[in-house]
């Protein structure tokens, strides 16, 4: 048992799969665990801000699938951080299918407020495609390499003969589907569904329960957890440079004595370990993979981390003095007239990059939030808005508002927007199917480093956070999950030196 006790395990990150997995650590009776944070502040790619006297969350919106099923549901639910409503039994037992069912309002780049006779059956029609294209997972033989082509093709070749009958508003449809596909790169976290893998797309799955938030905001969930963890088991402000394993070098350590990992930080400080759990995003590991660890990551691993998809999908929150939306709307679609080619990216993403904007969702309850729209764009147009100035963006979308509601008046009062793409530990918002990409991917990139069958010492690097979970990638439960994963696979390794000692 003392050799499970001492075993000097650290965390990379301080996301929820990090918080997760110390916790599980902890409770197993591993004492010397340590969790080192590139930022001031744990919570990842949860982060919850404030828009005047509003909370938003800049990253992780929602609780995907809130049911018994979904760890972060019940800890939330433990935790009393959730309203009645979410909690009830009502709630968790609807299942949408990862596609919430909001009140919608349509409005068109002509300046028209559409209703749902004319826009209802387009969304109903993409629904039924795109259910489709999460069937060849299962049946295989996937006719074509993308969703988007998929999608594409489909809705070309289906609509006329679907719409014969109302020739007048084919070409209005078509134009809601191409928001739609727009709509649907930022649920993917894409620049395009042309870049998303039909044969691995239905590998995600869906939890029943209706999505919902949280009232005092997601870090909540986060500030809960930590409270858990004894007082200094995070570095804060501390940037890992280079995960040093199978080392055998015998050179004097600044903190302890020499282990099989050596991590090097950019300040410079190391800290010798038994046991690394990286839980850093796909998009850091994309883009240091050559240098964050040394021997450098075995060649099927590198091809697994650049096959697999890693986007960004941004919100622009915006705050009114008045709504313009009825009452009971949730969404808000804007559809640009001309887009009935099916083009979920823009010709030119300087001059046209707001033509990405697909449409807001309406903050509820109205008595919590007042007036606020949270905006949703994805993809490079979404990393080019990321440079820009708030005034800037704030200009394109008060002139796009004014020009799908004809209203020359409307004029936001406060703009707050997130950039996960310039974000230097997370490079972009979450981790979807690529073309060319299946589950092997997501299950190699899991392995922990040596490989089986090596002689070293095994479990010196071990990876957690969504890009590893296979059926829950890209949402806040697959992390947590995943860092459970890890931590039990530590608990599992040392599992019989603990039942031997418990016998004498």
């Amino acid at each position: 048992m003392a050799l499970q006790r001492d075993s000097r395990i650290f965390i990379i990150g301080c996301g929820i799969s990090a918080i997760g997995a110390a916790q599980k650590l902890l409770k197993h009776g591993f004492c010397n665990v340590h969790i080192i944070e590139a930022t001031g502040k744990s919570g990842g790619r949860i982060r919850t801000g404030r828009l005047g006297d509003n909370i938003v969350e800049i990253g992780a919106n929602w609780i995907h699938g809130p049911s018994k099923e979904n760890p972060v549901f019940r800890l939330a639910c433990d935790y009393q951080l959730l309203d009645k409503e979410s909690m009830s039994e009502e709630n968790q037992a609807v299942d949408i299918g990862g596609h919430p069912l909001f009140v919608p309002n349509w409005f068109t780049s002509s300046g028209r407020k559409l209703g749902p006779e004319v826009m209802g059956p387009a969304l109903e029609f993409f629904m039924k495609i795109l259910e489709r294209s999460q069937q060849f997972y299962d049946s295989g033989g996937e006719p074509m390499p993308s969703v988007g082509k998929f999608v594409k093709s489909e809705a070309k070749r289906l609509a006329p003969e679907e719409w014969k009958e109302d020739q007048a508003n084919i070409n209005i449809r078509m134009a809601m589907i191409n928001t739609l596909l727009k709509l649907e790169c930022c649920v993917s976290g894409t620049h395009t569904l042309d870049e998303v893998g039909l044969g691995a797309f239905g590998m995600y799955k869906t939890l029943p329960g209706l999505d919902c938030t949280f009232p005092g905001g997601y870090e909540g969930l986060i500030d809960n957890m930590m409270k858990e963890l004894p007082k200094g088991i995070v570095s804060y402000n501390k940037q890992v440079k280079c995960i040093h394993w199978n080392n055998t070098k015998d050179e004097p350590d600044t903190t302890a004595t020499s282990g099989p990992v050596k991590i090097e930080c950019v300040d410079g400080k190391t800290f010798a370990a038994d046991h690394v759990i990286v839980t850093v995003s796909l998009g850091y590991l994309k883009k240091h993979k050559d240098t964050f660890l040394s021997p450098s990551l075995p060649l099927n691993k590198l091809h697994s981390i650049q096959r697999m998809g890693f986007g960004t999908n941004n919100k622009i929150f915006l705050e009114f003095e008045q709504p313009f939306w009825d009452e009971d709307c949730e969404l808000i679609y804007l559809v640009w007239e001309d887009d009935t080619d099916l083009c979920d990216v823009v010709s030119d993403i300087k001059t046209s990059w707001i033509r990405k904007l697909t449409g807001f969702t309406v903050l509820k309850p109205t008595e919590r939030f007042g007036h606020v729209l949270c905006g949703w764009i994805a993809g490079h147009e979404s990393e080019y808005m990321e440079t820009l100035s708030e005034l800037e963006v704030l200009h394109s979308v008060t002139q796009v508002l004014r020009k799908f509601t004809g209203n020359p008046t409307i004029a936001p009062r406060k703009l707050l927007r997130s950039q996960w793409f310039h974000d230097p530990y997370s490079c972009g918002s979450y981790t979807y199917v690529a073309k060319g990409c299946s589950g092997y991917d997501i299950d190699n990139l899991a392995e922990p480093l040596p490989p089986n069958g090596s002689n070293s010492k095994p479990l010196q690097v071990l990876f957690a956070g969504e890009a590893t979970h296979r059926s829950f990638f890209s949402t806040v439960h697959g992390a947590l999950m995943a860092g459970w994963r890890e931590a039990e696979r530590l608990v599992s390794h040392y599992a019989p030196a603990s039942t031997i000692s418990s016998k004498l």
